[in-house]
């Protein structure tokens, strides 16, 4: 039988009585520093000639049966010639040295984050759609996986994913940058191979063929009903979002990412600048009454923040903004499954609605194509330089006239056409 108690071990602690070790037998002692906050158990034994000794827990954690429970399976094992302590440390060794390197290992999170960074941000003049593919598709599906793990059914189950929802462009998307980021991973000596490469756009979204979807004036009426039935759900910067993608007929990442530096409300117009833009082509773009009102707004709640659509969880984000993807995550939500009637039709299709609408109400194609800030083809384009501010003002002006009313749901709305005229 043991020489403790429980009992005299309380009264230790109660009293705080500090010794160096007391012996319990079989090579079970109890230790109370000074440094130690509740006593401990160790097992002392002798290995090959030397004295060994090993922590068994604290009195807090290991009761005095537990421990001497321990201590006889202890010095079974050191009876069939284990060194019991030495066998810990080694677990121990091996344990801190898989946590390092897992920390040091190569996740496809760390791949993307490097690559981005010295491979999109340098060169990439839109490195927000690679960075919305990265943190929306590529991170979510494997970004946890350690990148030389990744084999070819992951990278399927990701794209499978994406076609489910309905996306079969971005699928096509994310293969590609995929891809892109598993070869720069084997120029880093990062993985062997690309799980990858055997894909092509058959195996993703398909092939893409060019829409034709554009949004009649009835649609766009139900579109600004549905908004506003679910506002709360989605929110009023969404909705200010449609309208001047509408509006203004620009392209998605050119908007969500505008600072607004670009923007000089008192004059009406919108500088966009050549690096934001897809033809890398700067342009000026007048802003009808009702622009400047939805960016005053805006402004107001933007409270301060240099973008303006700020991120709305900025902890969590890497870009200042909201992602590329938040607007048609809200669409698809909240607001398509009520408008059951209308066919389908993407952010994208605003564009070619607005060029619809600008053409109905006999704007000029050259300036109805300078409103998309669309390159004219042909000579035309290489001699004739004017840039049509004016004939765009009035356009934008008259579409956003017919836009607003629409808004209201005033399908009578008459459409006095634009005099068909070009400057020279």
């Amino acid at each position: 039988m043991g020489k403790l108690t429980d009992i005299q071990i309380r009264a230790w602690i109660k009293s705080g009585e500090r010794f160096e070790q007391r012996a319990d037998g079989d090579g079970l002692y109890l230790s109370y520093r000074e440094t130690f906050a509740m006593p401990k158990w160790l097992f002392r034994y002798r290995f090959q000639g030397r004295q060994r000794v090993m922590s068994i827990g604290s009195y807090s954690s290991v009761s005095l049966a537990k421990a001497r429970e321990a201590a006889k399976e202890l010095a079974a094992k050191v009876a069939l010639g284990h060194d019991v302590a030495g066998e810990k440390q080694e677990r121990k060794r091996e344990a801190i040295a898989k946590i390092e390197a897992e920390k040091a290992a190569w996740t496809v999170a760390r791949l993307c984050d490097e690559f981005f960074e010295r491979v999109i941000l340098p060169r990439w003049k839109h490195s927000n759609i690679v960075r919305s593919r990265i943190e929306n598709d590529i991170k979510p599906s494997m970004g946890k996986m350690k990148a030389e793990d990744v084999k070819p059914r992951d990278v399927d189950a990701m794209l499978q994913q994406i076609i489910k929802r309905g996306a079969p462009t971005v699928a096509n998307d994310v293969l590609r940058w995929t891809k892109r980021i598993f070869d720069f991973a084997i120029k880093r000596h990062v993985v062997l191979y690309n799980p990858a490469s055997a894909f092509d756009i058959a195996d993703a979204g398909g092939k893409e063929e060019a829409r034709d979807r554009w949004l009649t004036r009835e649609e766009i009426t139900q579109l600004f009903q549905a908004m506003r039935e679910m506002l709360g759900r989605f929110s009023i910067e969404n909705m200010h979002a449609v309208r001047l993608l509408l509006l203004l007929a620009v392209r998605k990442e050119e908007l969500v990412a505008a600072p607004w530096s670009e923007f000089d409300l008192a004059a009406a117009v919108w500088h966009l600048p050549e690096e934001r833009t897809k033809t890398s082509s700067a342009i000026d773009i007048p802003l009808p009454p009702l622009a400047v009102e939805t960016l005053r707004e805006l402004h107001r709640l933007a409270n301060g923040s240099a973008y303006v659509f700020p991120a709305r969880k900025m902890q969590h984000r890497m870009i200042p903004h909201i992602d590329l993807n938040t607007l048609n995550a809200a669409l698809s939500k909240h607001i398509k499954p009520k408008l059951k009637e209308v066919p389908n039709f993407t952010i994208h299709d605003f564009r070619r609605t607005a060029r619809t609408h600008l053409a109905a109400l006999g704007v000029d194609p050259f300036v109805a194509e300078r409103c998309l800030n669309h390159k004219v083809k042909g000579v035309e384009g290489i001699y004739n330089r004017h840039d049509y501010f004016d004939e765009r003002r009035a356009a934008l002006n008259k579409w956003a006239e017919l836009l607003k009313a629409l808004e209201e749901g005033r399908q009578d709305y008459n459409v006095v056409p634009l005099r068909a005229q070009r400057s020279a």
